[in-house]
């Protein structure tokens, strides 16, 4: 598939969506300003359309848990300087009502407020109450849904309320039916790029329950992932041989050319170090790689671990 569309023109550009909002932000420091004032080391194809993530005890994340200093306030002076949308990862699925009046992710919401900022969202109880009390956000419907239809994933790209849809990984792949969406279905739906879970994995819903569990409070044991290499945590090696893996020459040769822009990079609570390996693969033109490396690492305020 990728080969066919080698000699396609690229008529848009892709859209990355970095993870780590919080986690990240002494990289994101050191890398956003190399980033806009050397263009010329990094793809002429690609820009940096978010940055998403969600604090610690951030009762209304889901997805992994939060990460970070809470540093909210120099966090949104950064993006804003950039012009970079802030995500939060609002995507616990196990909110009730009781949890919307939490100080924290309320005052979240009351400073990030912004039409250029949006919000990765599982629970529409959740979404409703953020549309009345904060309304500039934009939404963006959560893969902790594990929508494992293809055409209940299509049906959700429909919603109005949803500018992006990130579809489940084992969608990635899936050609015949990627090619019947509409335009506009295609251009809401953002890839996740490097995921490490298991392609059979049966579970992946209830990992992201515990998950929400966590951030409630809740006093329960850790999801055990019954995939045969659990146990060796997440390499990007490994990510890179699962069959939903989407890499730069598939993004630039096959995605593009089919009007798929929007690419989301996992990543939260993996460390900074595989991040900005993250960065140098998906971003980096391999002939500026080890310049850009040595740029963010010898910068004495970082600690990459």
């Amino acid at each position: 598939m990728c080969g066919s569309f080698a000699m396609t023109e690229i008529n848009d550009k892709a859209h990355y969506h970095l993870p780590g909002l919080f986690e990240f932000y002494e990289l994101y420091k050191v890398f956003l300003p190399l980033f806009y004032e050397h263009r010329e080391y990094f793809y002429e194809w690609c820009d940096i359309g978010s940055i998403y993530g969600a604090p610690p005890d951030c009762v209304w994340g889901g997805g992994r848990v939060g990460f970070g200093e809470e540093n909210a306030d120099e966090v949104y002076a950064l993006l804003k300087e950039y012009g970079i949308s802030a995500r939060l990862t609002f995507s616990n699925s196990l909110l009730r009502e009781e949890h919307l009046s939490d100080r924290k992710c309320n005052r979240l919401c009351s400073l990030f407020e912004d039409s250029q900022n949006g919000i990765i969202i599982y629970s529409d109880l959740l979404m409703e109450y953020i549309q009345k009390n904060y309304p500039k956000f934009y939404y963006v419907s959560s893969t902790t849904k594990v929508i494992t239809d293809f055409d209940e994933f299509k049906n959700e790209t429909d919603r109005e309320e949803f500018r992006y849809v990130v579809p489940d990984f084992r969608f990635n792949k899936r050609f015949d039916r990627l090619s019947t969406l509409s335009e506009g279905q295609k251009k809401k739906t953002e890839f996740l790029c490097n995921e490490c879970c298991n392609f059979g994995c049966s579970d992946r819903k209830k990992c992201y329950e515990n998950v929400s569990r966590k951030n409630l409070g809740e006093n329960c044991p850790d999801h055990i992932c019954k995939a045969p290499d659990a146990g060796e945590g997440y390499r990007f090696s490994k990510a890179m041989e699962n069959p939903g893996f989407i890499g730069t020459y598939d993004i630039k040769n096959t995605y593009l050319p089919m009007s798929f822009s929007n690419f989301k990079i996992e990543g939260r609570g993996l460390g900074s170090a595989l991040i900005q390996e993250f960065l140098l693969y998906y971003m980096t033109k391999p002939e500026y790689q080890l310049k850009v490396r040595e740029e963010i690492y010898l910068d004495s305020m970082l600690d990459l671990f």
